[in-house]
């Protein structure tokens, strides 16, 4: 059971900014349209990619074996990061979710989807990984411990990595 529900690490970047542009393509589509119960949705995608990555992700499927192989080689980069924002997302979008269908605000639930959008906007299309920057902001705070991220931990590993 414990490597049906791992993580993959390292992470295929082109990868990531695909599954960020199929979140950002719905939480566009659920505000457009304010079928604001597209915040579920985006909540089990976000629980199923933190739990196992791709593996049981539809989106996560799409982006990792269509999307992200046709843009060439990959781009390897830390999992652990990467599940920290999936789990960022998941608290955000089911922060939503029980604001639409617990408390029926569509201004609270719009409101969060509009930092999903600006987030996964900000990663898919600029690369910006904002859960990744929270990541390592709480890494030299010491509230995540080292060992969690061995590549995050020592930069001279992505240098040897380019090299």
């Amino acid at each position: 059971m414990p490597a049906l529900l791992s993580f993959p690490n390292p992470v295929n970047e082109k990868t990531a900014r695909s599954v960020a542009g199929g979140v950002l393509i719905l939480a566009i589509v659920a505000l457009a349209t304010q079928w604001l119960w597209l915040s579920a949705v985006l909540a089990a995608g976000f629980l199923l990619r933190v739990a196992s990555g791709p593996r049981f992700s539809p989106l996560g499927q799409l982006a990792s074996r269509v999307i992200a192989p046709r843009l060439g080689e990959p781009k390897l980069v830390p999992g652990p990061p990467k599940r920290f924002a999936q789990a960022v997302g998941f608290t955000v979008t089911t922060a939503a979710a029980v604001a639409w269908f617990a408390f029926s605000s569509a201004l609270a639930t719009n409101v969060l989807l509009g930092l999903i959008v600006v987030a996964a906007g900000l990663e898919s299309i600029g690369g910006l990984c904002l859960g990744c920057v929270g990541f390592g902001y709480l890494m030299r705070a010491g509230v995540i411990p080292p060992e969690t991220c061995e590549a995050c931990n020592d930069i001279s590993r992505r240098y040897r990595q380019t090299a």
